[in-house]
């Protein structure tokens, strides 16, 4: 499903004679078969952000390549890519990324609408039934800031679902929850991975919630040290 090849990212920092170059990931490899639940982990500047942007294709590598489902992201012009995001992927974010004028279920609806796959009435049916999913459908009316943390990131869930992708990726999806909402979205992309057969890949500080997951990929400093499925150590680019 999911294809990293010799990923490198660098950026420039400064101008003139003070221009350095910063890199952030180097030579990143692994490949992620259709149903894995992939955890990223890494401590704070290791490049765990950086590489999500890359597979998702929000960003591009320095060097390398990232195929999805068969097509590389480099030989995509912007507006197949766009469309193979709207299609095929799924995002959420640390900060939720919900729009704050718009209702939960108009919220859900977005990427239905934004892709004009099905009609507005099923649309509609679909964001309300995935919010229901999630312990939300008695909060479909209220906007973002009427929502607690929690509830705001279960509707980030359910939006990021709701064009049944092919695969799903989660930055910090339980960072700024307490811990009896963590569960619960734990929980939830469990059983979406279970029954929908939908890839996952997330990145984590938290260690408890990468044991849960199938994999492990450890980055240190942008490089892979370590790659773990259960429990047993594999090569980084197997």
């Amino acid at each position: 499903m999911l294809v990293a090849r010799g990923l490198t990212k660098e950026y420039q920092i400064g101008a003139g004679a003070f221009t350095q170059r910063l890199t952030v990931l180097r030579d990143v490899s692994f490949e992620v078969p259709q149903g894995a639940f992939v955890s990223i982990v890494g401590p704070s500047g290791s490049g765990k952000t950086t590489l999500l942007g890359l597979l998702a294709g929000l960003d591009t590598p320095s060097q390398g390549t990232v195929s999805l489902d068969g097509e590389e992201f480099g030989s995509l012009g912007e507006d197949r890519r766009a469309r193979m995001r709207g299609e095929k992927v799924g995002f959420v974010f640390q900060s939720f990324q919900l729009i704050p004028t718009l209702t939960a279920l108009e919220n859900v609806q977005v990427p239905l609408e934004l892709s004009g796959a099905v009609p507005a009435k099923e649309a509609t049916a679909r964001a309300r039934e995935l919010l229901t999913r999630v312990g939300l459908g008695d909060r479909t009316g209220h906007f973002p800031q009427q929502l607690s943390g929690g509830e705001q990131q279960r509707v980030a869930l359910a939006r990021a679902f709701v064009n049944e992708p092919r695969i799903l990726f989660a930055d910090e999806p339980t960072g700024n929850l307490d811990g009896a909402t963590g569960e619960r979205i734990v929980e939830l992309l469990q059983a979406l991975n279970r029954e929908k057969g939908c890839t996952i890949v997330l990145v984590t500080h938290d260690v408890a919630l990468a044991a849960r997951t199938q994999r492990t990929i450890r980055l240190r400093d942008g490089i892979v040290v370590e790659d773990i499925r259960h429990g047993t150590p594999v090569t980084a680019a197997s």
